[in-house]
């Protein structure tokens, strides 16, 4: 939704229209590689989006490109850099990667592929690029406004229920743009009167000491932010938070709604696999992947969940669901 252009995009240089760098050598196929740390259902959706994107600028799956087996790590960000060494050694021409841990991990395995970062969190803050304008090194692709999404979901998050006094939020510690969210975090719930609990979780294990740590502190309300172990649990969480009865928000668009979620806020994804197949494009045409800018997103999508809301009883403000993109009825 481009009305809610919460943040300047002034860093954000509008990536041109491919001009047909050079010319496709006839009979060439060309390898596209995976990695990630998200759920592999989720990436599907992404690639599905993709591909078609990618058939429009005249690559085709199948035909003069084929996709590597999708390397995903499954949240687990200690198993991405065995698997970007793997996914190096099969020579693709690009590799396509999600999240933070991701990128550095192809980064440490590659200094001459061409990276292209589909939705990083705070590239340039996490040392990824040198700057939005010109990346560097060979890396690009979009980031995803992740503190500043994560922000304004607590801000919706407390409008929605503004008896709120604390809020429980969920982070990796093996996911290094961890440390700026809480940081920024801490700051933010102050303006809205509010207590934050840091949950931290580093694998499947950790989530009923997580929960038992919630209902131990008295925590009123659950914000996830979108790292992939978090984001790959969100069903759980969700779970256990309709059972407790706590308003809990997900940073993502309305794809990554929950059943027992009360609201979702963030980037849509479609925009990702346009701006990710121009990239692709340009780079297998010839483009230097450090001379590419860096794009941020540029819209963004409220869903409200009144299922949810009923369930855990809570009726919700109309000004919410008067700018809400998607309601569930």
């Amino acid at each position: 939704m481009d009305r809610r252009r919460f943040v300047a995009l002034a860093g954000s240089v509008v990536l041109p229209l491919p001009a047909g760098v050079q010319a496709q050598r006839p009979g060439t196929i060309r390898r596209i590689g995976v990695l990630t740390a998200f759920a592999r259902a989720d990436v599907e959706i992404l690639l599905g989006l993709l591909r078609p994107e990618l058939d429009k600028l005249g690559w085709t799956d199948g035909r003069n490109i084929v996709f590597l087996e999708l390397r995903t790590a499954e949240g687990r960000n200690e198993r991405l850099p065995s698997m970007a060494a793997e996914l190096v050694a099969q020579g693709p021409d690009v590799v396509l990667v999600q999240s933070v841990p991701a990128t550095r991990a192809a980064m440490q395995a590659t200094r001459t592929i061409p990276i292209v970062m589909v939705s990083a969190g705070n590239p340039v803050e996490s040392g990824l690029v040198a700057n939005l304008v010109k990346p560097g090194g060979n890396v690009t692709g979009s980031s995803y406004l992740a503190d500043e999404s994560v922000l304004k979901l607590l801000q919706l998050l407390k409008e929605a229920v503004s008896r709120l006094r604390s809020v429980a939020v969920f982070v990796n510690p093996s996911n290094d743009a961890a440390v700026t969210l809480v940081k920024r975090f801490r700051v933010e719930v102050v303006t809205h009167e509010m207590r934050v609990q840091v949950v931290e979780v580093t694998g499947p294990g950790d989530f009923e000491a997580a929960f038992a740590a919630i209902r131990r502190e008295g925590t009123e309300s659950i914000l996830l932010p979108p790292e992939p172990l978090i984001r790959n649990h969100r069903v759980e969480i969700s779970t256990f938070a309709q059972a407790h009865r706590l308003p809990m928000a997900i940073t993502g668009s309305s794809l990554y709604m929950s059943e027992g979620a009360l609201m979702t806020y963030g980037p849509t994804t479609d925009q990702y696999a346009l701006l990710t197949a121009r990239y692709v494009d340009r780079i297998l045409r010839g483009a230097n992947p450090g001379d590419l800018p860096v794009e941020q997103p540029s819209r963004f999508e409220l869903a409200v969940n009144l299922k949810t809301a009923q369930a855990i009883g809570l009726t919700l403000p109309d000004a919410l669901l008067q700018r809400a993109d998607r309601i569930i009825r």
